[in-house]
């Protein structure tokens, strides 16, 4: 057993969402435990409520944090120069690709934990991060693109996402097959 840490403030929040993202991702939401947290940090669970009031505070908190990364990720697509909207559409859904399959447990985490416990948790970043990213297809399209269709497409990168995240697989051995299926995706733009 690892000894405890004796106080709470050598216990960053940073330190805690690393570790508890990893034990959502293993054991699910309802199987996780500040207990269980406090076990692989080495520290008591009263260190971990000082900075997360309960588990569905701790998660919110990593989900939040997750989705502000991916936003952050959209808006260094949306600021790099290149030479038409098309190849920047082009690089919105590769990066979104490329963040799913190299941040596996962080997407995990924000898409593919359900409970009801923390349905109201997961209303709000996911929402925002959908509509940057709707709002940012609707202005590089060539033509005026439908609700459905920017959902339709958001799903054809997801789905791609979802089905190599719980492997062994990087996104550096899907690379090639993630080309092609973005530039699918924008030919059904067109």
């Amino acid at each position: 057993m690892s000894p405890r840490k004796p106080a709470q403030d050598e216990l960053t929040k940073e330190a805690i969402i690393h570790v508890a993202r990893e034990l959502f991702v293993t054991s699910g939401y309802p199987s996780f435990s500040m207990r269980k947290l406090a076990k692989e940090l080495g520290c008591s669970h009263g260190a971990i409520y000082y900075h997360f009031k309960n588990k569905a505070e701790l998660f919110y908190g990593i989900v939040t944090q997750d989705f502000l990364t991916l936003d952050q990720v959209l808006e260094e697509v949306l600021s790099t120069p290149t030479n038409s909207n098309e190849e920047k559409l082009y690089l919105i859904l590769f990066e979104y690709i490329r963040f799913g399959l190299t941040h596996q447990p962080q997407y995990e985490v924000m898409f593919l934990i359900k409970d009801e416990e923390i349905k109201g948790y997961l209303l709000e970043a996911p929402n925002k991060s959908y509509l940057h990213f709707a709002n940012a297809v609707a202005s590089l399209a060539t033509k005026r693109l439908s609700p459905k269709e920017i959902w339709s497409l958001f799903i054809g990168i997801h789905g791609f996402v979802t089905h190599y995240c719980r492997t062994e697989t990087t996104f550096e051995d899907v690379k090639p097959l993630a080309k092609s299926h973005v530039e699918f995706l924008l030919k059904a733009l067109k």
